[in-house]
């Protein structure tokens, strides 16, 4: 019964995650502001998040903000595309199950449901991810209006956005071997 429980938030959280990418997209397309929408979303993101942290509260204090980081942040928003950023990350799970498998933490059997279904989940997530990345939609970068002119000189060239994503794809990696360390040394 718990398990069901927990598919359905994952499943919840997921359609809440692609109705907000949605409700984005719908609404820049209908003129409102950038700046505009996302104040909204961090306010009611606050109306939500606020009250949890005084029933959850964490027992360790957060990891020292260094400048090293910040510097890393910097460089990562400066070279990869928002889109290319978003959907790498929900790749983690997919390099996790790939490294679990190549490091015998995982077996593959494909008779046993279980594993049918993480690696249906893990080609489709990187088919998403592949698709997402490299679909030619309509341009929304460069449209004519006088709001999107403000920020051409910061437009990036393609090159940069693809070094930029190979930069989140190694970080993902990183994480997800991360992952496979901690579960192996505990």
């Amino acid at each position: 019964m718990r398990n069901s429980w927990i598919i359905a938030i994952l499943v919840a959280t997921e359609c809440a995650d692609v109705g907000l990418n949605t409700l984005a997209k719908a609404a820049t397309n209908q003129g409102m502001s950038e700046f505009v929408f996302v104040v909204y979303s961090y306010a009611t993101a606050l109306l939500f998040l606020l009250p949890s942290t005084f029933v959850f509260h964490r027992v360790r204090p957060c990891p020292p903000l260094t400048f090293s980081i910040v510097c890393r942040i910097f460089v990562l928003g400066l070279l990869s595309s928002p889109t290319l950023a978003s959907v790498i990350t929900d790749l983690t799970p997919a390099f996790t199950f790939i490294l679990a498998i190549i490091t015998r933490m995982e077996k593959l059997e494909l008779k046993v449901p279980s594993s049918q279904a993480k690696l249906i989940g893990t080609i489709i997530s990187i088919t998403g991810a592949v698709i997402v990345t490299l679909y030619k939609g309509p341009s929304i970068l460069f449209s004519q209006s006088a709001s999107k002119l403000v920020y051409e000189p910061f437009l990036m060239p393609q090159w940069n956005w693809i070094f930029g994503g190979i930069l989140c794809a190694v970080g993902i990696f990183f994480l997800a071997l991360l992952f496979i360390v901690k579960v192996d040394n505990s």
